[in-house]
């Protein structure tokens, strides 16, 4: 209570960060934001001072010993609303007096209650044109409107500069609602920056990013995420003249300096740098941590060793306890006697048969993997020899109605596909080109999904040889939250006004700051830059009700990143086995799994698929479940046959299968049918696929006879950390309201 309490009171103060204030109009017909700003400016004993970008204010008042920066963001810009909403100690609601929000408004307040919101408040500008009589009723209306969203809230109007003023004390006085993915990493949005190219290339350089350290004390050998951009590491941290200071006298950096010891500049051995910038700490080389993400994997590492003197006597010694006595006529030579063949030796040629059929197994298996491969290069030869070709205006009006109708044709068979997954759960058609043993090779039968075993590190893919796995997650976890809560680590302290150096950061990153999107930076806990396996619980989002197929590419803000994968989706149960999904279902919670960098709980997520005309829309949202690759994603496949014969507990099946191979190969796997009996296969009838089974009871002339198939299955590695910027969304459309369940 101490440490919240002293908390509330450092923000805003001289010694602690500005209290971050995000600008959100959620209506297009609200009154100008600009206005509203002003209002906010033309506080008595204030001072107003702009940002470098122009995208914001910063407001002083020495007299109430407090210190606000305003920044604006557009609801229709979706990647600023939602980083400004990472670091933002409070966020300001612009209204409409007669509507509350529209479409986009509330598309916005749908991704930021998913994320995590923070503080609030709900200002409502403009509406004096309005009699008196009517902004009664129109303040009752939006009152009522708000209910859902905001329950208890209360609206403050902002139209005078005592009513800016009221805003202003209930921004810096209501409780703040801590998020838990920014409460243990230190973070700061930018206030200025500056790009120094390399040497070697104009394209990579040095990015300094100044601006107010939040969350935890910031350490230069700790690695540091750009929002949007990835991860690099920092060569030293500066402190300069703090802008926003309430006492311009204070020289806080002489301040600082007595708290931590000030290096000396490496090249002219001075104790000052230009402009009073001192240089608080630089980066350690031996305790900086690395930028890898992936294991390379040793192609060698299972190869045949020579062996050892050891393993010699071993195989000697073996050879010696497998030497057996058999009974010869008297004059038999040992030479005669090796080729007398007794009747266990009779068994050991049968499993060497065995043996030989699953290297022919093997075998097959090889082969049809080569023709996918095969496949799949031909696809990309495909690809890589399409160019892209830019018409004009009129020649895309000619063709529209031709793109329409391929989108609609796509989009009609994805319905049909997950229609049919909800009528037949995971049923296929056997094929009649190609035997069944050959086309299910890679599948299994089990006794049953919930207590037969599965080794979760057998056939594992060559990408597992790329990630990182935890010996047991969850204690390592609280190992470093622990650590975080006991141990002071050395660096810049909460509320210092701090300049970071930042190395081979790409000049794009300078560019979309200069356009005026805001530049949000985040600490990373230890192994948070190592790639895994990481698991989503999450839920199809009302307002989307698109068909979304796994192994389709979306798009995932989680935390404080974001990227571009193609995950699977599996059920949320608590067996060791999990069953693949092929559609994000509406109707219940989903595990989505994807192969990104590691991330520690809590966490939120949001899904978003990307329009064709470069839309996002949100399909999903929910928590981070596990870092975990040893969960167990299991693919069902079903096939059905019907009954032909019916005898009191036996029945001639068909269309199961075309061939007596097929029948004799699949003859251990148990049957079921719809109406609930089980059986077996008893024997194939003919060399057309019939085959007599039996079953615990008679069978119904209109059951239907399942054989159940599984084989495990593994995301794709299609993680991509780029994520292009989003069309802003149109005003127009019409969105279905939703209450949304807030996650912190």
């Amino acid at each position: 209570m101490v440490e919240v309490l002293a908390e509330k009171r450092n923000l805003g103060s001289k010694d602690g960060p500005p209290h971050l204030v995000a600008v959100v109009p959620l209506h297009g017909a609200a009154a100008p934001c600009d206005a509203a700003l002003r209002l906010l400016q033309s506080q008595d004993a204030a001072t107003v001072r702009g940002e470098p970008g122009g995208t914001g204010f910063a407001l002083l008042c020495p007299r109430l010993k407090q210190r606000w920066r305003f920044v604006v963001a557009q609801a229709g810009d979706l990647h600023a609303v939602l980083d400004l909403a990472k670091v933002a100690d409070s966020l300001l609601f612009l209204l409409d007096p007669a509507e509350g929000w529209d479409s986009v408004g509330e598309r916005c307040l749908s991704c930021l209650f998913a994320q995590g919101l923070p503080s609030f408040a709900l200002a409502v500008p403009g509406g004096t044109d309005l009699p008196p009589k009517k902004r009664i009723d129109a303040k009752k209306r939006l009152a009522k409107a708000i209910e859902k969203r905001f329950p208890e809230a209360k609206l403050f109007p902002l139209n005078t500069a005592q009513e800016a003023s009221l805003l202003l004390r209930q921004l810096g006085a209501q409780r703040q609602r801590p998020l838990a993915f920014r409460a243990r990493r230190a973070h700061l949005l930018a206030y200025a920056a500056h790009f120094e190219p390399s040497p070697e290339s104009h394209l990579v350089g040095t990015l300094k990013v100044s601006g107010f350290v939040r969350g935890q004390t910031l350490s230069v050998n700790s690695l540091v995420h750009i929002v949007g951009h990835g991860d690099f590491q920092m060569s030293q941290v500066e402190a300069p003249p703090d802008p926003l200071a309430l006492n311009p006298r204070v020289d806080k950096g002489h301040k600082r300096s007595q708290d931590m010891d000030v290096q000396d500049d490496a090249q002219n051995g001075a104790d000052e740098m230009e402009e009073d910038v001192k240089v608080l700490m630089k980066a350690d080389a031996s305790k900086q941590e690395s930028l890898q993400s992936e294991v390379i994997p040793d192609p060698m590492e299972g190869e045949q060793t020579w062996p050892t003197d050891e393993e010699l006597q071993e195989a000697e010694a073996a050879l010696k306890a497998n030497r057996k006595v058999v009974k010869v006529p008297k004059g038999t030579s040992k030479y005669q006697a090796a080729w007398i063949v007794d009747d266990e030796e009779d068994t050991e040629e049968d499993d060497d048969e065995e043996e030989e059929d699953d290297d022919m197994d093997d075998m097959m298996e090889e082969a049809a993997s080569q023709e996918e491969e095969g496949s799949e290069e031909e696809e990309e030869l495909a690809e890589e020899e399409c160019e892209t070709v830019t018409v004009s205006e009129c020649v895309r009006d000619e063709h529209y109605d031709e793109k329409m109708e391929e989108d609609e044709e796509q989009m009609l068979e994805r319905y049909k596909q997950e229609r049919m997954d909800e009528m037949f759960p995971d049923e296929v058609d056997t094929p009649r080109d190609v035997p069944a043993r050959v086309r299910f090779q890679k599948y299994r039968g089990l006794k049953s999904f919930r207590t037969s075993p599965w080794d979760p590190k057998e056939n594992l893919p060559r990408d597992y040889a790329r990630i990182f796995q935890f010996q047991d997650f969850s204690r390592t976890r609280k190992h470093i939250f622990r650590q975080i809560e006991k141990e002071e680590p050395e660096g810049a302290l909460v509320g210092w006004y701090v300049t970071l150096h930042i190395c081979n950061v790409p000049v794009s990153v300078m560019e979309s700051f200069r356009d005026g999107r805001p530049l949000v930076l985040f600490t990373l806990l230890p192994h948070e830059q190592k790639m895994s396996v990481l698991n989503f619980l999450v839920r199809r989002h009302p307002s989307n009700n698109e068909p979304v197929k796994a192994k389709e590419e979306l798009i995932f803000h989680c935390g404080f990143r974001r990227f571009r994968a193609s995950p699977l989706f599996s059920q949320h149960t608590s067996a060791d086995k999990h069953k693949l999904e092929r559609f994000l279902r509406p109707d219940a919670a989903l595990v989505v799994t994807v192969y990104a960098p590691i991330t520690f709980p809590p966490a939120s997520v949001l899904l978003f698929k990307q329009r064709s005309n470069g839309m996002h829309d949100l399909v999903a949202t929910g928590s981070l479940l596990a870092v975990d690759p040893d969960r167990i994603v299991v693919k069902r496949l079903v096939l059905s046959g019907h009954p032909f014969k019916i005898f009191t507990k036996t029945a001639v099946v068909r269309y199961m299968f075309f061939n007596r191979e097929d029948v004799m190969w699949f003859k251990p796997v148990e049957l079921r049918t719809k109406w609930g009996r089980r059986g077996h296969i008893k024997e194939p009838l003919g060399t057309h696929g019939h085959m007599k089974c039996h079953f615990d009871g008679q069978l119904k002339s209109q059951d239907t006879v399942l054989l159940n198939l599984y084989k495990r299955v593994f995301p794709k590695w299609t993680y991509d950390p780029y994520v292009p910027e989003p069309v802003p969304w149109a005003r127009d459309e019409t969105v279905p309201l939703a209450q949304d369940v807030e996650l912190e």
